[in-house]
């Protein structure tokens, strides 16, 4: 009778656990296919590499889903891995690493969103021969990869001219060009270095590319990275400007040449097989080119009547230095959402956030839950549905739900992304489509879809 007693009192003990388990994973499957319709509602799916679910092997243990740091990009749904927030995929490769059978692959964004990325092959390789492109403009994005591609793609550069020999290139013709000192830009350059190339980068900016154009004290996210001239880089997060340090000081110690306030104008190859690389006051001849441009280009603008004024602005450097302001910033975007948070905790400010949807969809997951506090605590006004339709020196006016609404203002921050370099691109013959294969980091030829350890290779770090 003892021993019946306690298989009974065992089994209610046994029968209360699962049930309150089988309640949790009900929540969560239903929280989850919450975010898959909010995530169909804001976005057309992956915009670049993501990852595909073999769910004949996934076991739904759910390790995918808990590692990814953007976020709900993955979830549990009837027991199995599904992607239920695409477009907030970048490409970390975590979740692929993180699958105990290797359900996961990753792979390229689909041709219907590939349409307007460069094509391009395993090797970087543009339509035009020895001319390639590294970093987000072909399509993968995060730091971690641009450092990755810049290496590689300089290994490509001097094996083919190891095989080709040196003696045929003319005194005044470099071995290869760089287009851009942002992070792909400043890995080529270093590599380039270490391979003994005769070679030359150009910036139109600042050294630092797009991290040179974040916030101050913004923190960036990486990965470990084999970084040229300095070794394994190990640190997973820093601010903005200790990066910007770190490559000063390597470059420093690089002798790195490169110049500044140089804008590629138009790009040409001759007969001969050379490029000739022109910017508003000189002329490069080169027998590679790389381009390592960024995608964002130049911000977009709205063409609101106004738009002209000092007033309004495209970039926030220095939070801190506006106070007692009132404040509107346009845009749904991660940028727009930290820059109205950096801006609304600063004394005296009153922000407006203006976005043309009715919810946040495509935001970091941090950053979610940040602006929700913001707002409960009367930091940050948000006003969902609306447009600016004109600035004034002292107001804006927006158009909130069909009404108008005109606002006292001091200063605008409009986040409504960059255009990216096509046009220069298709004017100098890069021809435009579906990718031949997805890319690897390795530089060798693949089919689509990259096995976690491949993609682990690859390697995956984000930026802001």
């Amino acid at each position: 009778m003892d021993t019946l007693v306690a298989f009974a009192i065992a089994a209610i003990i046994g029968i209360f656990f699962v049930r309150g388990y089988l309640k949790t994973l009900k929540k969560q499957e239903a929280k989850a296919r919450a975010s898959a319709a909010k995530g169909a509602l804001f976005s057309e799916g992956p915009k670049s590499q993501h990852p595909h679910i073999d769910t004949a092997w996934c076991l739904g243990c759910g390790g995918c889903a808990s590692v990814c740091p953007e976020g709900d990009v993955l979830a549990m749904i009837a027991g199995k891995a599904a992607i239920v927030n695409g477009h907030k995929c970048i490409g970390h490769a975590l979740c692929a690493d993180a699958c105990p059978v290797g359900a996961i692959t990753m792979v390229l964004a689909s041709p219907n969103m590939a349409a307007d990325m460069p094509r391009l092959t395993p090797e970087y390789e543009t339509s035009l021969d020895n001319l390639f492109i590294v970093g987000e403009l072909g399509g993968l994005a995060l730091i971690k990869n641009a450092v990755n591609q810049g290496r590689d793609c300089i290994d490509t550069i001097a094996s083919r001219l190891s095989a080709n020999g040196t003696a045929q290139a003319a005194p005044d013709v470099f071995d290869v060009l760089i287009v851009g000192a942002g992070p792909a830009g400043i890995s080529a350059s270093l590599r380039a270095i270490e391979n003994k190339l005769n070679y030359i980068t150009l910036e139109r900016d600042e050294i630092g590319g797009t991290v040179a154009k974040y916030p101050r004290q913004k923190l960036v996210m990486t990965s470990p990275v084999e970084f040229p001239m300095y070794g394994k880089f190990k640190k997973t997060e820093l601010s903005k400007e200790a990066l910007l340090a770190f490559w000063e000081a390597v470059l420093n110690r690089a002798d790195f040449n490169v110049r500044t306030d140089e804008k590629v104008e138009d790009i040409k190859k001759g007969a001969d097989g050379v490029f000739t690389v022109m910017t508003a006051n000189h002329q490069y001849r080169a027998r590679a080119v790389i381009l390592a441009l960024g995608k964002t280009g130049t911000p977009r603008k709205l063409g609101v009547k106004g738009e002209e004024l000092g007033k309004v602005m495209y970039r926030l450097l220095e939070a801190d230095h506006y106070i007692n302001k009132h404040i509107l910033v346009v845009g749904g975007g991660d940028s727009a959402v930290e820059a109205a948070m950096g801006l609304a905790y600063q004394v005296g400010n009153k922000v407006t956030l203006s976005y043309r949807q009715a919810a946040f969809g495509r935001i970091k997951e941090r950053n979610a839950k940040r602006i929700e506090d913001s707002v409960r605590q009367g930091k940050v006004n948000v006003l969902f549905n609306s447009n600016p339709v004109e600035f004034t020196e002292n107001s804006v006016v927006l158009e909130v739900n069909g009404a108008r609404q005109e606002i006292p203002n001091d200063f605008v921050w409009i986040f409504a992304g960059g255009t990216p370099p096509n046009d220069f691109l298709k004017k100098i013959g890069v021809a435009f489509g579906m990718h031949d294969m997805s890319i690897e980091a390795s530089g060798e030829a693949k089919q689509t879809a990259v096995s976690k350890k491949q993609f682990a290779q690859a390697g995956a770090s984000v930026s802001g």
